[in-house]
């Protein structure tokens, strides 16, 4: 056989070896990484989806909560995870802004991860104890001349404190930020009056408002939430002010693309179940269910957002 007949013949047994991993997995158990800890909406979202999985699959699938460093330990490891698809990634908006914030976050975005889907996005709330008199955000940048105001937020680099550092950019605002380790954290932080205004996310706050433990001061959504339609946008007083939080999937650089592709379909396809439509949109959930083309074009984008609101808040972690 010629070298080349050889060459092409280990190609063809490469590619039946790919192809035949994507018809048999899963054949064992998948680990979902969760950059934060649990009770928070990434958690949530992981948790829902890792159900319908697990019976669509038979296969059990396990989330794993590593929170901590602001995301960047679970995130780090993932991108250590061996490349089989056995080991899935559900991060928030950190995976994009951590770079810019940190020397070294310990990964990189795009050398180290292959883009699965873009589950969906969700708004931030500024939020407010019942003690804390601010009605407004405009009350917020006038008190906030008399001195720094402390915030809670789910951890550095989360839709939260991008909020934060943008709003502070736009307005001038002075604001310090207290970093919890996820959103269910920074919720108990917030009931408990330990901190008394917050940047967090929309869902965990939904039932605490309607029964007045915490005040929606506003929301980073370019309209108004039908969840919350009385708590006005901060675009309202601010125009163009808009931030989402993403809940996205990812695995380790090198998956097997017919591997991502048969996630991505899955994982699609549980969110077009109307039950896991509506559980998520009534807590505030924009599903998105896109490919992973569109998912890394996205990524890039909100790379290149944030990357210019950090710098030019001059905001660093280390």
């Amino acid at each position: 056989m010629s070298r080349y007949r050889m060459a092409g013949a280990v190609v063809l047994a490469a590619l039946a070896t790919v192809t035949q991993a994507a018809q048999d997995y899963p054949n064992r158990p998948v680990r979902v990484i969760v950059s934060f800890a649990a009770g928070g909406p990434a958690d949530f979202v992981a948790r829902l989806i890792g159900q319908r999985l697990s019976e669509n699959w038979k296969q059990p699938v396990v989330v794993d909560n590593r929170g901590g460093a602001g995301g960047n330990i679970g995130t780090a490891l993932a991108a250590q995870a061996p490349v089989d698809g056995y080991t899935l990634l559900l991060t928030t908006s950190v995976f994009i802004a951590n770079p810019s914030l940190y020397r070294k976050p310990g990964f990189d975005p795009f050398r180290d991860f292959e883009p699965v889907v873009l589950t969906g996005t969700s708004a931030t709330i500024v939020s407010r104890h019942p003690s804390y008199e601010v009605k407004s955000m405009r009350d917020l940048v006038a008190l906030s001349k008399a001195g720094a105001i402390p915030y809670a937020s789910p951890g550095i680099g989360t839709a939260g404190h991008l909020a934060a550092e943008l709003f502070r950019n736009i307005t001038g605002a002075s604001l310090q930020q207290v970093p919890y380790k996820g959103a269910g954290p920074a919720m108990t932080g917030l009931l408990s009056g330990e901190v008394k205004l917050g940047f967090t996310a929309v869902p965990p706050l939904i039932g605490l408002s309607k029964a007045g433990k915490l005040v929606p001061i506003a929301v980073t959504s370019p309209q108004r939430l039908a969840v919350l339609p009385n708590v006005p946008t901060v675009a309202e007083t601010y125009p163009g002010f808009q931030v989402d939080n993403m809940y996205g999937v990812l695995a380790p650089k090198g998956t097997p693309k017919t591997v991502v592709n048969k996630i991505n379909a899955d994982i699609v396809a549980v969110l077009g179940q109307p039950a896991v439509r509506q559980r998520l949109e009534a807590d505030a959930f924009d599903v998105v269910a896109n490919t992973p083309e569109e998912f890394g074009r996205y990524l890039r984008a909100e790379f290149t957002k944030w990357a210019k609101v950090i710098k030019a808040s001059g905001a660093r972690v280390d």
